[in-house]
């Protein structure tokens, strides 16, 4: 698996490779070391054992599939390299993947957050992921030549995110999104290009404050007041802050996306207009995630069932003909 790393490292980009790292070098190398077998020798019961271990640790179905999938990848490589003549991977039960059920704010509590963001350095992030479903790489790798104020859109085309790459905390800027999906240009909300400007015009100004020190060389629109990139772990750290200040339940910056689909969804915007919306690949990942949030028509459902249907009590039916025959 170490090995493996190696060969792939040069072949995907720092985050995906973080992610294997992590993965890898963490509670699969412990685990394998310990038992001190070779490849020749792994069986498919090696494996199912471990993720036995893993559920044993209290991981879910959905992360330990990301384990399956890193050790399926390096065993088929091994295959490949005619190290091992099949995949032992290929042989066992696949972790069980559960349903993703999102937590979101209503639009009371959306409307309490926008007040306690308003004068916060994370408010421009903030209100990005809310009124267009960004996550917080998308939010934060905006660049002012993404904003087209002529033609009123805004391009989600740049990401910015944080991992550990090697064992040190890195910044990694990509020209590139999630999947093809995400490569997205959407409208310019009147309320997010008058934020801009006023965004625009603050920048401007501390340029000249700021002369040969200020360091947004690159043009993003999430910065501090300095120029530098705004940390997504710092966006995430500060926005659990605002919420525990002002006493507003808690939720992850992540959920702000689900907060605006959940939005769009109660405002009768169609599941397929709200996939195009966030950049989802397929139609089916939207409609997994906000299924359970689509209550309207559950309600009209209900309404059509209630009214085709006419129930009454059996025993209420004999008391009216026991009547009726006394009469």
């Amino acid at each position: 698996m170490i090995n493996w790393l190696d060969i792939i490292k040069p072949r995907v980009v720092k985050t995906t490779y973080a992610g294997y790292e992590r993965i890898v070098k963490g509670k699969v190398y412990n685990y394998f070391k310990k038992l001190d077998i070779s490849l020749k020798d792994l069986k498919p019961y090696h494996i199912q054992d471990f993720y036995t271990e893993l559920y044993n640790l209290g991981l879910k179905g959905n992360t330990i599939l990301r384990y399956h999938a890193n050790i399926r990848k390096a065993l088929q490589y091994a295959v490949k390299c005619e190290l091992i003549l099949t995949n032992p991977a290929d042989k066992i039960d696949k972790p069980k993947k559960e349903q993703y059920i999102a937590t979101y704010y209503n639009k009371a509590q959306l409307n309490e957050l926008l007040v306690a963001i308003k004068d916060t350095p994370i408010k421009l992030p903030v209100l990005l992921a809310l009124y267009y479903g960004l996550r917080r790489s998308e939010a934060l790798g905006i660049k002012w030549d993404a904003v087209d104020f002529d033609n009123k859109t805004i391009i989600i085309r740049h990401t910015i995110s944080q991992t550990k790459v090697d064992g040190k905390l890195q910044i990694v800027a990509e020209d590139k999104t999630k999947n093809q999906s995400s490569y997205r240009t959407l409208p310019l909300i009147p309320e997010i290009e008058e934020i801009l400007l006023e965004e625009k015009a603050n920048q401007e100004y501390n340029k000249k404050v700021f002369k040969k020190s200020y360091l947004n060389e690159n043009g993003y629109v999430c910065v501090n007041t300095d120029g530098s990139i705004l940390k997504p772990d710092y966006v995430s750290h500060k926005f659990n802050q605002i919420l525990k200040y002002n006493n507003l339940k808690s939720i992850r910056f992540h959920d702000l996306r689900h907060s605006c689909a959940s939005l769009l969804l109660s405002n009768k915007v169609s599941m397929k207009d709200i996939q195009i919306w966030l950049g989802h690949s397929s139609y089916n990942t939207t409609a997994n995630i906000y299924t359970h949030v689509d209550t309207e028509s559950k309600q009209n459902s209900a309404l059509v069932i209630g009214n085709s249907l006419n129930f009454t009590d059996p025993s209420q039916d004999d008391d009216e003909e026991d009547e009726e025959m006394e009469l």
